[in-house]
């Protein structure tokens, strides 16, 4: 399985992107200096889609595949692709605040401590529905890793179309998200101008 392994910080500053958005609130000291070199609009599109890559922690082959499946849903491209990725179970548990970050939530997920409507799933891609009941199974419940991680999170607002039970560890997903309430700073247009050429 490929993995990603370039520094966190020094990746979010290439990619101009705060790394709060990705659930850790470090700052780097250092400045970006760019020469006086202007981006072509083809860096700036590839730019947007690797922003989107990292934040989400997607790789080339099923970005591509989340484009096709949103290009073939009705509505508008751009927003579909943000809606799906916004649905991938790791990123709902990361939302909920189950999970300091996304490559946390993504560990959770692979080690199967997450229950989608009663059924333990173990694929952090997996795309939850409207209605959808996630919740950490039994055995996982008592973990202190929890109490800890929920005291970290405790302050991140659960978005709107999620409903989050802190007692009981468990959340429903009363709706699929509009692009409007994802406040992912992706602008998803150029993504796809990037991939219709």
């Amino acid at each position: 399985m490929a993995v990603n392994r370039v520094p966190v910080l020094k990746r979010c500053r290439s990619l101009d992107l705060d790394p709060i958005f990705l659930g850790i609130d470090k700052k780097s000291r250092r400045q970006k200096t760019r020469g006086n070199k202007k981006m072509s609009e083809y860096g700036l599109q590839l730019r947007e889609k690797q922003k989107a890559k990292f934040i989400y922690g997607v790789l080339e082959k099923p970005f591509h595949n989340y484009y096709l499946r949103a290009d073939r849903q009705k509505g508008l491209t751009g927003p579909n692709l943000m809606i799906i990725l916004e649905t991938r179970l790791d990123n709902v548990v990361f939302r909920m605040g189950l999970a300091r970050t996304r490559k946390e939530a993504r560990q959770i997920v692979g080690h199967k401590h997450i229950l989608v409507n009663g059924k333990q799933v173990n694929i952090p891609s997996y795309l939850v529905k409207a209605g959808d009941v996630i919740e950490i199974r039994e055995k996982s419940k008592g973990s202190v890793k929890y109490k800890d991680v929920l005291e970290a999170t405790g302050g991140r607002l659960v978005p709107e179309w999620l409903d989050f039970d802190q007692e009981n560890l468990k959340g429903t997903v009363k709706e699929l998200p509009s692009r409007e309430v994802i406040d992912v700073p992706v602008d998803e247009m150029l993504i796809v101008e990037l991939y219709s050429k």
